[in-house]
């Protein structure tokens, strides 16, 4: 199995099979519109908007498992990305991301590196390389301009 056997909507509700991204990077992002951590979409952004001609993907994931952050439509996610931080990158519709019903995805990276895989908070971040593995993983604290996350992608883009 890799990150290409699964599959998400997109926050306009049309089909997103991973597969789409095969041969690039992905760097999979749950998020949420009203955590103290969503200034974060800013630095995601500016690493989309670095990388993407490298071929780095981010792909926001809105996720309501935290502190009910992300009680908004699709819509109200949408609008709201994209007005206050003027998001380019691809979201997905809402999904689980943490136990039993977790979006498959989910699942599949907790089954392939254990529980401590599991995101803790709104804005974990999963780095997938251009062949569908798992290339990293980052904890919400871990800005996505840290040093190593930028090194993990720069190497899964080489």
């Amino acid at each position: 199995m890799s990150a290409y056997d699964y599959s998400f909507k997109t926050i306009d509700g049309e089909a997103l099979p991973l597969s789409t991204f095969k041969g690039k990077a992905v760097l999979v992002v749950n998020t949420a519109s009203a955590c103290g951590l969503t200034p974060q979409y800013e630095a995601l952004e500016a690493l989309y908007r670095k990388y993407q001609g490298a071929g780095l993907v981010v792909l926001g994931v809105p996720a309501n498992d935290f502190g009910k952050q992300e009680p908004g439509t699709e819509a109200e996610i949408k609008q709201f990305c994209t007005v206050k931080f003027h998001i380019d990158f691809p979201m997905t519709s809402k999904e689980v991301v943490i136990g039993p019903d977790a979006h498959p995805f989910y699942q599949w990276v907790v089954s392939e590196l254990g529980e401590a895989a599991t995101p803790k908070w709104n804005f974990h971040k999963y780095l997938i390389d251009k062949k569908g593995a798992i290339a990293g993983t980052f904890g919400s604290r871990t800005v996505p301009d840290a040093p190593e996350v930028v090194d993990a992608i720069e190497k899964a883009l080489a």
